[in-house]
């Protein structure tokens, strides 16, 4: 059995060692689980916890918003993209709604797979560039 410890230690070593193609990933990963968590809590009336990992998917999102590199365009449209899920994550907080937290999850979940499936294209060309350059 891994202890509470030892998972934490792990988690830690995970994100000290990712790229930060993968920490973005973890990030996606967890946007999720929060919003999940979330959707759970409102669902057995636990309003404290699904206010408080509304607030924590709220927080992912303003890590990617200040982490643009805003000299190119997809940054100005995912910039607008994760404001439109701040504002949405705002209301679905206020009033606890389900289906709001829904309609940003199936988003979010695209943009994670998106990118998990821009990391696998990345990774195969970069190991056909090694290959032809031995």
């Amino acid at each position: 059995m891994v202890t509470s410890n030892a998972y934490d230690t792990y988690k830690q070593n995970a994100i000290m060692t990712a790229s930060p193609e993968e920490l973005t990933l973890m990030l996606y990963n967890g946007l999720i689980k929060f919003m999940m968590v979330a959707r759970k809590a409102i669902e057995e009336k636990d309003i404290p916890k699904a206010h408080e990992n509304i607030i924590r998917a709220q927080d992912i999102l303003n890590e990617f918003k200040a982490t643009l590199d805003m000299q190119y365009e997809i940054s100005h449209n995912l910039n607008q993209l994760y404001d439109y899920f701040l504002d949405r994550l705002f209301e679905a907080n206020i009033k606890k709604d389900t289906a709001i937290l829904d309609e940003v999850l199936r988003f979010v979940r695209e943009l994670r797979d998106t990118w998990a499936q821009a990391m696998k294209i990345a990774k195969q060309q970069n190991k056909k560039a090694a290959g032809a350059n031995e």
